[in-house]
């Protein structure tokens, strides 16, 4: 028995401790055997073995596990593929080993993790300082809190007497205190499961299972809250341990023990519980073979009836014997080892048997493992209520990690169990020792959830979605009214298309596209297929966008008419698709500005006709000319640009420097335009939402301070809270809070951090990385000036997270509303459509899309969606959809 204590992930961070048991285990081999030989053990090992005493090669032995029944005929050819896995030699990092004596005393125990925690203190120089613990402890617990919790009962081989209903960080605490050596700080309890799933959730954000099968098992998930009886709330996710070692134990698992499975609880030290992991887990493994060898031997049907004191040894078939068995190459040549080892007289059909017994019983283990990851794969499913359930388990364990064939049947098994499940499984690095270093980062940082963030359920609103959906329904409602439309903030504009293109469109056409910091000018030509044939990129500088309107325009104008010359396109008067991506009310004829959005102020125009503006500054120029001009909004033209590809496109949707989205309402709805017969696009112009107030509810403090020092405070609520153009802005206000309350970077801030815009919305999606999003962190925290250390660089990608994390599910509110408005609209029991998508938040990201659906499934689930991401952005098809 040993333990490892480790620094992680940098002398400045926290300390990770760990109990681990030194048992090796091993290798196996599927087996492929010449012998009428048929073990029958139902699903397990079965006592009832019908065998032939003769020394012959006739043994009918017949091994079955979980109704596998070879038919053996006479030419002795028998194949059984029965994968497994346990482990070859546990390597465990520099550890001191833990005296055996150590069973004895809780004060012992907890005065020698003391002492070698202040020797390792010692041996590191950091003897002195301060540092918080992340507390691995790998027994049934009760967690209180964070830094409380009580020993249910211990396993594994260990029974200190006094500690089982104690909380183990208070001995741990107060065996520091009676060295009086050293101090520690905050205090994280984590399982060990638990630990696992954390270090490898920063590898892959999607992990949301834990599991370990190595001396001893168990799991751990992320349970849906309203499940969580026992606990308050019913918003968001809980991990919850399962401490799955235990199943069976109130007798539901006897019909499948054998009298092997019971022996070895009898004489276990703690005999009645933990009976799942005694059929499974490394500890036991090794004697549940050495109790069937016995019983073989005793039945006269190996070893010539006779057996050996050391085979009558308790625990003297090692688990790792297993392994070295079912080795692929070298299996049998280790069976005839051991079997010598053992003082044994053994011939050749001894050693294919004793290799086919281990293959048994190390494959019960990963079929019976598979079948308890099989059920809470399904609860999560069911739970979440999705078609299909798309996660990661973070593994660790030596059974399962050494062995090359236990994975491979365990996940075989899984498939089978779990057939509406799609899992990746992902081998954990570090062990869960970095993962309690994680823990302990965020347990130390607890305002992100409380002091900082009081109004959490903002930045994860859970079941508030739903009422956000709700909300947004209601005023497309008003946006549509005749009569209401005037008060509503989501304005609903008529964009009087009231089809897609379909494709019999022919010719040349330019296109302009203006929607942010730059614009693009193409030249696109319609024959059998959409093609841009050239497009420049044309700049506006900042001074530009917060001018006069003429001056914008006469801008546009100039990189129009360049344009056109570098084409070979000038004295030729072609049509103009118009890509505007600002709030218009769009007339029959032209598009008039409602408000500037993204940053632009520029005077003289809002309440002006943006085709009118643009040919009177191309008149002023007097050097070309253009054909008649189609205004459409950026939304729209990423609806018919996918409509293009796919017909059932009837949403689109931009999340990108702005927001908004459009669809294909129903003309008896659409009260401001005359005409009840087919559909019309409607511009939502959803950026608005909640100018009225009604999303103050789930507005923080961040968002308040973002709304404030805009160019248009109080307008586009719903835009600033999820936009490109503000999330980074919502993250630097957030690290400065979390740096003045001193829980981050030491509470020394930067120049750089304090100036508006300098956490770029790039950095957020770089710090979500799945692979190199920490290292990103460190770079852009260098980049920042600030004073970090690896705790901080945790954090801060928990804050980037967060915050696009809010980001993608209030997007999916809002379109759930709109999916589930026009499904209902159309009196459907189901609506089948496709959402056009465009926007560097959406196309970026590395999660956004992914989180964006997945809620999208939950809140609007009678909508069959699929998503398109549009290939040409919607400058194209403007040119040729509006004309």
């Amino acid at each position: 028995m040993c333990y490892n204590m480790s620094l992680s992930p940098s002398p400045s961070l926290s300390l990770s401790l760990s109990l681990y048991l030194p048992l090796s285990l091993s290798n196996s081999l599927p087996l492929s055997l010449s012998l009428p030989l048929s073990l029958s053990l139902p699903l397990s090992l079965s006592n009832s073995l019908s065998l032939s005493p003769s020394l012959s090669l006739s043994l009918p032995l017949s091994l079955s596990p979980f109704s596998l029944s070879p038919s053996l005929s006479p030419p002795f050819s028998l194949s059984l593929s029965l994968p497994f896995s346990l482990s070859p030699s546990l390597s465990l990092p520099p550890s001191l080993s833990l005296p055996p004596s150590l069973s004895l005393s809780l004060s012992q125990l907890f005065d020698h993790i003391a002492k070698c925690l202040s020797d390792f203190l010692v041996s590191q120089d950091l003897k002195g300082q301060t540092l918080p613990l992340g507390f691995t402890f790998s027994f049934p617990c009760e967690q209180k809190e964070i830094d409380k919790s009580i020993l249910i009962r211990w396993t594994k081989g260990f029974n200190c007497s006094g500690v089982e209903g104690e909380d183990v960080v208070k001995l741990l605490k107060e065996a520091i205190h009676r060295r009086g050596d050293f101090d520690i700080g905050s205090v994280a309890m984590v399982n060990d499961t638990v630990g696992t799933m954390m270090s490898c959730g920063y590898r892959d954000q999607s992990c949301e299972i834990g599991m370990i099968i190595g001396t001893g098992t168990n799991a751990c998930y992320m349970e849906e809250m309203k499940n969580v009886k026992r606990v308050e709330g019913e918003d968001g996710r809980m991990c919850i341990n399962t401490e799955w070692g235990g199943f069976g134990d109130d007798g539901s698992l006897r019909g499948i023990q054998t009298e092997f499975d019971l022996e070895v609880d009898k004489t276990s030290i703690n005999p009645g519980v933990h009976t799942f992991e005694k059929m499974i887990s490394g500890m036991y493994l090794g004697e549940i073979v050495r109790l069937l060898l016995l019983k073989l031997t005793e039945d006269k049907l190996l070893f010539e009836g006779q057996t050996s004191e050391t085979l009558r040894t308790p625990e003297s078939f090692l688990t790792k014997f297993i392994s070295e068995v079912e080795e692929p190459d070298s299996g049998l040549e280790n069976a005839r080892r051991i079997l010598s080892q053992l003082n044994l007289k053994w011939n050749e059909v001894d050693a294919h048997v004793v290799r086919l017994v281990c293959d048994t019983v190390s494959s019960r283990s990963a079929r019976l493992c598979a079948a308890a990851l099989a059920a809470i794969a399904n609860h999560m499913r069911v739970s979440r209520k999705l078609d299909r359930l798309k996660t990661t388990v973070g593994v660790d364990g030596t059974v399962y990690r050494k062995h090359p064939n236990f994975s491979e049947e365990l996940q075989e098994t899984v498939r089978l169990l779990a057939p509406k499940c799609d899992i990746t499984f992902l081998v954990s690095e570090d062990g869960s020792g970095k993962g309690a270093a994680m823990v302990t980062a965020v347990a130390q940082r607890l305002a992100l959830q409380s002091r900082l963030l009081e109004d959490s359920q903002t930045l994860s609103p859970g079941d508030k979605l739903r009422q956000v959906s709700a909300q947004l329904k209601k005023d497309m409602v008003r946006g549509l009214g005749k009569h209401t439309h005037h008060k509503a903030p989501v304005k609903m504009l008529p964009s009087f298309v009231r089809a897609t293109p379909d494709g019999t469109e022919k010719g040349d056409f330019l296109a302009l596209d203006l929607g942010g910091t730059n614009f693009r000018v193409l030249h696109v030509r319609v024959v059998e297929d959409l093609q841009t044939v050239g497009s420049q990129l044309c700049a506006i500088p900042k001074e530009m966008m917060l001018g006069t309107g003429q001056q914008l325009f006469d801008h546009i104008a100039k990189c129009l008419s360049d344009f056109l010359v570098s084409q070979d396109l000038k004295g030729q008067t072609l049509p103009l698709g118009f890509t505007f991506s600002f709030p218009c009310e769009q007339k029959e004829i032209g598009s008039i500005l409602i408000r500037w959005t993204k940053g632009f102020n520029c005077s003289g125009v809002e309440g002006e006709d943006m085709v009118k503006l643009l040919k009177e500054a191309i008149h002023r120029r007097g050097d070309f000319d253009i054909g008649s001009v189609a205004m459409v909004n950026d939304t729209v033209g990423t609806m018919m640009s996918c409509g293009y590809r796919d017909q059932s496109c009837e949403i689109g949707m931009i999340i990108g420097t702005g927001t908004n989205a459009c669809y294909m309402e129903e003309m008896k709805n659409v009260e401001r335009v005359e005409g009840e017969d087919g559909r019309m696009c409607i511009n939502t112009e959803w950026g608005g939402f909640g100018d009225d107030g009604s999303l103050r509810g789930i507005q923080t403090e961040f968002d308040l301070e973002v709304d404030k020092t805009s160019i248009n405070p109080g307008v586009h609520t719903f835009e600033k809270m999820i936009s490109g153009m503000y999330l980074g802005e919502i993250v630097r206000l957030l690290l400065l809070k979390l740096t003045e309350d001193k829980l981050l970077f030491e509470g020394q801030t930067s120049e750089t951090l304090r100036t508006p815009e300098s956490f770029l919305t790039k950095f957020i999606s770089e710090v979500e990385e799945p692979d190199s999003g920490l290292e990103n962190a460190r770079r852009i925290l260098s980049q920042l000036n600030l004073k970090w250390n690896e705790v901080d660089a945790h954090v801060v990608r928990l804050v980037c997270d967060t915050v696009s994390s809010r980001s993608a599910r209030l997007c999916a509110a809002a379109l759930a509303a709109i999916a589930n408005h026009m499904r209902v609209s159309r009196k459907l029991d189901r609506l089948n459509t496709t959402v056009g998508v465009d926007g560097t938040v959406y196309q970026k990201h590395p999660n956004f899309s992914e989180e964006l659906q997945e809620t999208v499934r939950l809140l609007a689930p009678k909508c069959d969606i699929t998503f398109l991401v549009s290939e040409d952005s919607s400058s194209p098809v403007a040119a040729v959809g509006g004309q």
